[in-house]
């Protein structure tokens, strides 16, 4: 589900209530070990559960005194996003430096 290349996190497959404990586990440990830039370019299914997977995993960046950036959001996740209100809190583009 997740896999580690330099500092960049890239989850793939799907992310839904059925998973997401295992994803939050794993993303949590790769960002306390250094990851700063999650990749969602290949999730292949996701409900709102990963949103609250990507809120969780700033709090813990920022926990570190550090930035964490997602980027490849898939469009369902933007939609959910907007839908609860929160798109803005999600730092998306370039990864953080």
């Amino acid at each position: 589900m997740i896999r580690r290349e330099s500092d960049r996190l890239i989850v793939g497959g799907p992310v839904t209530l059925a998973n997401v404990t295992q994803v939050l586990s794993e993303g949590l440990a790769q960002i306390e070990n250094g990851a700063r830039t999650v990749d969602l370019g290949e999730v292949t299914e996701l409900d709102s559960s990963l949103v609250a997977a990507l809120l969780a995993w700033m709090r813990e960046a920022r926990r570190h005194n550090t930035e964490l950036g997602f980027i490849n959001l898939p469009e369902g996740l933007t939609t959910i996003a907007r839908l609860y209100g929160v798109d803005q809190l999600l730092p998306t583009g370039t990864a953080p430096r």
